[in-house]
């Protein structure tokens, strides 16, 4: 993937705080980054701090000594430098398959942002080096595992501050590998030599799992909002009922999300001639719908309030600046235990929780639009003849994998710790295994509903000559843009899936309801 940046305005770090809109701006389209005026200065002035102590015969943590369980040993001027070399060195220590590019670039934006606080002690020199790598579109290679979540996310800051000396692995703007010397030299930055401290201040943070959390935020915000589209679209193919989603039921339980998502989905069913067809109740024997319908609000409410206390914690931490030790603002440097990633951790395992459970009741929708027993006056399965035909029989059982996985990605990471260095680090959040299980599940989540959507949509069909409401219609159009959702004898179906899954994915389906609907909260 070509990193080519945008024309939006600049992200600037080092001055007022960073959003999660902006790590995803950087991170996932190549917006380019910018110092605040005052960042160098602030920069300079603690650097000042750390060559004091430098020179002071007492041994200063991270600066005149090793590390971790290492850290009793004073290490002499002269072999500082190569202790700085040493440290980066030894914690690229990363293995497994390559990590996504713009968590990379969300890692590296966020550690940017701390060293731009002034904070760190590391000189303007490596700072700049930094912001000018990250906006040349050079990204290390950072490996899945290496980070137990407490000093950070040691390995795979590691790995970049290795590509910061002009070694290890890189990928150019291009995407290819090479050599992190070769790629700096393309783009005429000057590795640099690092000095007393800057090591542990390039490594030293919660920026992998930090950045993780931020992308993971702002797609499962768009993946609430079509979870509620899809759920009216089963509701009205379904010839489920709306009357539950009504304000007053919800202003009974003032639960905000809830609310929310009941306004989403009377916004998509309004003035359904599909749902208008069973509204008398002498026509209409059924007396409620089946909890996946009539408390979809209930369980995508509870999300969107999940994702809103998620955002908080990250804004918190996109506030702070996370190094070890650490430079105050009166100019002390202080050993402290800010790294350790439990705040981050949780919230990546009760969001792994709730787009489980997203997943979940949308499987169970979309079984019942295959079940003639259940369905309303379907075909079995959606199919054109059933019997020759099997329809999405095997796109639910699709699905249905995919929440067992999600299931598993659900157990938490953050319970789990294993003692290192030495028992000197004898509790560990585990919040970047936390961080990459949820992306898997938010990507699974994403093709689930997709899934929902093709269902939903050929359930509607099926009800012609009976129209479905505007924003329901909106959809339909939209998904058969890209692939092909309409009723008929079997086809090959995975195509047709993946086209939906990108239209997810991309926010073509949220888009498309809104054409009808305005903005869905």
């Amino acid at each position: 993937m070509t990193n080519t940046q945008t024309h939006e305005h600049p992200v600037v770090v080092g001055g007022a705080r960073l959003g999660i809109d902006d790590v995803v701006r950087v991170a996932r389209h190549g917006v380019r980054v910018e110092l605040s005026p005052t960042a160098l200065e602030s920069v300079r002035a603690t650097r000042s701090t750390i060559e004091g102590l430098a020179e002071d015969t007492v041994a200063h943590y991270g600066v005149s000594t090793g590390f971790g369980a290492l850290a009793t040993r004073h290490i002499p001027v002269e072999l500082r430098a190569q202790l700085q070399r040493s440290l980066v060195r030894s914690h690229a220590a990363g293995a497994g398959p390559e990590v996504e590019r713009e968590v990379v670039r969300a890692l590296m934006l966020l550690r940017i942002n701390t060293l731009a606080t002034g904070r760190t002690g590391v000189r303007p020199v490596t700072l700049e080096t930094y912001l000018a790598i990250l906006n040349a579109g050079i990204t290390p290679v950072v490996h899945e595992y290496g980070s137990l979540g407490c000093s950070g996310d040691l390995a795979p800051l590691s790995h970049c501050a290795l590509a910061l000396m002009g070694e290890g692995l890189v990928r150019d703007d291009d995407g290819e590998v090479m050599e992190a010397g070769e790629a700096l030299a393309d783009a005429g930055i000057e590795p640099v030599v690092l000095a007393e401290k800057e090591g542990l201040a390039l490594i030293n943070g919660t920026d992998g799992m930090l950045g993780m959390l931020c992308l993971a935020i702002a797609d499962l915000r768009q993946l609430v909002t079509t979870a509620d589209v899809a759920a009216a679209m089963s509701v009205e193919g379904l010839l489920g009922t709306d009357d539950v989603f009504a304000a007053d039921l919800h202003d009974l339980r003032p639960q905000p999300g809830q609310a929310r998502s009941a306004e989403n989905m009377r916004k998509v069913l309004s003035h359904s001639p599909i749902r208008d067809s069973h509204r008398d109740p002498e026509a209409c024997t059924r007396v409620q719908d089946a909890y996946s319908l009539r408390c979809a609000p209930q369980v995508a409410g509870g999300a969107r309030d999940t994702i809103d206390h998620a955002s908080r914690v990250a804004e918190w931490e996109l506030e702070s600046a996370i190094d070890n030790p650490v430079v105050t603002l009166d100019g002390r440097v202080e050993s402290n235990g800010n790294f350790h990633g439990a705040p981050v951790a949780y919230v990546l395992d009760f969001l792994a929780i709730v787009a489980a459970d997203l997943g979940s009741i949308s499987e169970r929708r979309t079984d019942r639009f295959l079940d003639k027993a259940r369905n309303n006056g379907l075909p079995p399965f959606l199919a054109d003849d059933p019997g020759v035909d099997s329809g999405l029989m095997i796109a639910q059982y699709t699905q249905a994998a995919m929440v067992s996985e999600m299931k598993r990605l659900a157990v938490p990471a953050s319970v789990d710790s294993i003692p290192s260095s030495a028992m000197q680090e004898d509790h560990v959040s585990m919040g970047w295994s936390a961080a990459r299980k949820l992306r898997r599940s938010v990507d699974a989540l994403t093709r689930v509903l997709a899934i929902e959507l093709v269902a939903a949509s050929r359930g509607i069909q099926l009800r012609a000559p009976l129209q479905p409401a505007a924003a329901s219609a909106a959809v339909i159009a939209a998904l058969a843009a890209v692939g092909n959702v309409a009723p008929g004898p079997d086809r090959f179906l995975a195509p047709d899936l993946e086209a939906a899954y990108e239209a997810v994915l991309d926010g073509t389906v949220v888009t498309a309801a809104e054409s009808v609907t305005g903005r869905l909260n």
